[in-house]
């Protein structure tokens, strides 16, 4: 079967849980399977959870995974919703991979092309929310907010305007079309398409992509594993900071107020502990074989005790 996308900081996510104990593997977006299908292929003592909620993806995966049906079970829809549902245990290694899929990119009908005749988005194709509705229904304040959050647009202003005014004219109907409009306010001429910004704000706002990541980093927060390993790949400053702050949070031993003259918590409340201070970045030899790993970054945490220990 022909692969249709290159999983990345394949090498460092399989080293990562080189010392993971006997137990479950979550990959929590699944996607097509790449990390996956290595992981499964390199460590024999661990179980497979994949979850994902792109149809298209788990009837790939599906395939994919054939050689391992009996340790392999695919679960429809977001981590945030799945993963603390999930019954099976112990889980002892945990995988997500925050950027969009290859395949997803280059399919022109999902909408997240700039040369797309459509304007979609939606991970989920059956979701009823697409990025038709925000660039088309929302204010020019909303418009404004997510530019400026989500995108961190520095014309998110001039951007949001721009957009207000094209669909006043007629619905903006195609993702190609948007990425013209972008191009009248960005000047060309930096590293990224001038739309890039924009259209990322969009597709995190129709995801929820960042509620997703707290939704999973509350459910680990709660319920997690001794020497369960846990590694997050990131593609902008707005997941990795995220991500970050919690492993920050998490291997904090005091929780006292800062005013605090002296520690009365016990200095025990460290849940573990991160493996490096800074992310891993792809190798200069995987970047000149996939230059969409450019803008990866791996956080790995290890948790040092079970959530029971603490009385969650």
């Amino acid at each position: 079967m022909q692969i249709p996308h290159i999983p990345v900081l394949l090498d460092e996510v399989l080293e990562s849980f080189k010392d993971t104990g006997d137990g479950y593997f979550v990959d929590c977006t699944l996607g097509y399977a790449g990390h996956s299908s290595e992981m499964l292929a390199k460590y024999e003592n661990l179980q497979h959870i994949g979850i994902d909620r792109d149809e298209e993806a788990l009837a790939f995966s599906k395939t994919r995974l054939e050689p391992f049906k009996d340790r392999s079970i695919l679960y429809k829809g977001t981590f945030a919703t799945v993963f603390p549902t999930l019954q099976e245990a112990p889980v002892m290694a945990v995988l997500a991979d925050f950027g969009v899929s290859s395949l997803q990119l280059d399919k022109k009908e999902r909408g997240f092309s700039f040369t797309s005749e459509t304007l979609d988005m939606r991970m989920d194709a059956s979701s009823e929310f697409s990025a038709y509705e925000v660039v088309n229904t929302y204010s020019k304040e909303k418009l404004e907010y997510i530019f400026d959050t989500y995108g961190e647009v520095r014309s998110y202003k001039k951007l949001a305007g721009a957009v207000i005014e094209a669909r006043i004219e007629a619905p903006i109907k195609s993702a190609k079309v948007l990425a013209e409009i972008a191009k009248i306010v960005i000047p060309t001429g930096a590293k990224i398409h001038p739309a890039t910004l924009m259209f990322q704000a969009i597709r995190i706002e129709v995801n929820n992509e960042l509620g997703e990541i707290e939704g999973l980093l509350d459910a680990l927060e709660k319920k997690h594993t001794k020497n369960e390993v846990l590694s997050l790949i990131s593609f902008h400053s707005l997941e990795d900071r995220l991500v970050k702050n919690r492993f920050k949070k998490w291997a904090k031993a005091c929780i006292c107020e800062p005013q605090a003259m002296r520690c009365t918590c016990g200095k025990n409340h460290a849940l573990g502990k991160a493996f490096s201070s800074k992310p891993v970045t792809a190798s200069k030899e995987e970047l000149k074989n996939n230059p969409r790993s450019r803008s990866a970054k791996m956080r790995s945490f290890r948790f040092s005790k079970n959530s029971d220990d603490y009385g969650n």
